[in-house]
This record gives C-alpha cells, structure tokens and sequence, in this order.
C-alpha cells in the first residue's frame, strides 16, 4: 500500500501526528524527519509533510526502526544512576537508562545527564510534551549539587552569583550557595540553561572541578525518597504540573 496525500479514506491521520503519538518527538520535529526523508511507509521514504498513513495498515519506520502507536502515555521519573547512559541504545553497549526502567513501553529521555551525573531524569513517550521541555524558551528550571575538588572561596562563589562567560554569553545561575556543613565542598546550583556540561563549565571558570554532580530536581520535580536507579511514574497532578508549564493542555 502506498502513503495516502489526501487522507479521504477513513481511519487516516497526518505522518507527524502518529509520529508525535507514537512518543518518537514533536509534531514539528517530525515532519523535519520527513523532509529530511529519515521516515519511510511501507518501505518507501516519504517527503511530503501532508502524507497520511493507515496505522492499523502501513508499516512505518524511523531511521530503520519500526514505529508502534501506543495510546497510552507514560510519564517516569528516575534517579539516573552512575555508570549508566541516557540514550536509547549505546553502540558501545554500555548499560542504558533503558536498561534501568522495565515498562514495555517505548520510552525516550527527556534531555541528557553525562554517563556519572546522577539523579533526577524523566522518561516518557509524550513527545510533544519531552520537545517542549527541552526547549530553551520555557525556562525549565534545574537543581543541582556539585561535589567539588575544593573548597569554594566566598570571593568566587560571589563571582560566580554575578555570572561568568560561557559560549560568548554571560551565565548566571538562578541560585548558588554552599551546602551546609560541607566546609565549602558541596555547592547548591539552579540553572535554567540548557548548555552542555554548563555546570562543570560554571565551576572551571574560577579553576575548580567538579567530582560528582547529582540533578536533585527538574521541571520542579526531585527524586526525593527514591534510591539510585529506583523509578515511579508520574502523578497526574505531576503530568498536568508539566503540561501547564510548557502551555500544553492536560491529555
């Protein structure tokens, strides 16, 4: 069968619309896939963004894997572990955060935290809600505890609250300060930026490393009362929390 353009049969619905509901990524996001011609229909690469599909028929495939519609969405929070991935699959078959979460489902990260940063990381098949998350103009808040390689001085922790130069932009963290009883070793830090590693980039800034980073929050959520590679899934009062702060409608 070939992809339908009209989608005057009955049961169609738009490639990028199955596509978001499938939990692959956005509506937009999809039919950037399609242009690009990375989605194929019965084994035939479609580039016109208006094609409908048949999904109880047609075969539809994403960079060579098969794509299943899933109506029910899934919403998870784990604390990430070290020594674990947050991709989907690693070609250097390292263990995954899909390896961690056991649900049949076919679940993606919402962002990344490197291979040893622990803590708070969602998962979920809502791929319009993970693009809109990741999107730098919702200002999706971060929290952090960094273990650092030495005290912090207070003369550099008030430069870093000033903010420091990092991709020829200033950073300034929404919050900083050092953890009690830490002696200047643990620092508390909320970031809304997305840049890569851009804590442990704050922290070389003034010369010092950063030896473990765990993220206590994201979007508001924490994984409070979870131990490491332990996971739950969401409320729906956490999920419509998260819908209502990306301006999405609850499901």
């Amino acid at each position: 069968m070939e992809p339908n353009k009209n989608g005057a049969s009955k049961g169609l619905v738009r490639i990028n619309k199955y596509l978001s509901s499938s939990g692959v990524t956005s509506r937009r996001k999809a039919d950037e896939m399609v242009a690009a011609g990375r989605v194929k229909v019965n084994g035939r690469i479609v580039r016109e963004l208006g094609t409908k599909i048949n999904p109880a028929r047609d075969k539809i495939e994403v960079d060579g894997r098969g794509v299943r519609s899933t109506a029910r969405l899934v919403y998870i929070l784990l604390n990430k572990p070290k020594d674990s991935v947050t991709t989907v699959r690693d070609e250097k078959g390292r263990r995954t955060v899909l390896d961690i979460v056991g649900v049949r489902e076919r679940v993606y990260p919402v962002g990344r935290l490197d291979r040893n940063t622990t803590g708070t990381l969602l998962l979920t098949n809502d791929g319009e809600l993970a693009n809109r998350l990741m999107h730098p103009k919702h200002l999706v808040l971060k929290v952090y505890k960094a273990t650092l390689d030495r005290p912090i001085r207070e003369r550099e922790l008030a430069r870093l609250k000033k903010g420091v130069m990092i991709d020829n932009s200033v950073t300034v963290s929404d919050d900083i300060y050092v953890m009690p009883e830490s002696e200047g070793l643990e620092v508390g830090i909320s970031v809304h930026e997305g840049k890569h590693h851009l804590v442990k980039r704050i922290f070389e800034s003034i010369d010092i490393r950063v030896v473990q980073l765990d993220r206590y929050s994201y979007a508001g959520l924490n994984h409070h009362g979870l131990q490491r590679g332990g996971w739950r899934n969401l409320t729906k009062k956490e999920v419509s929390a998260l819908r209502k702060l990306v301006e999405l409608p609850d499901a």
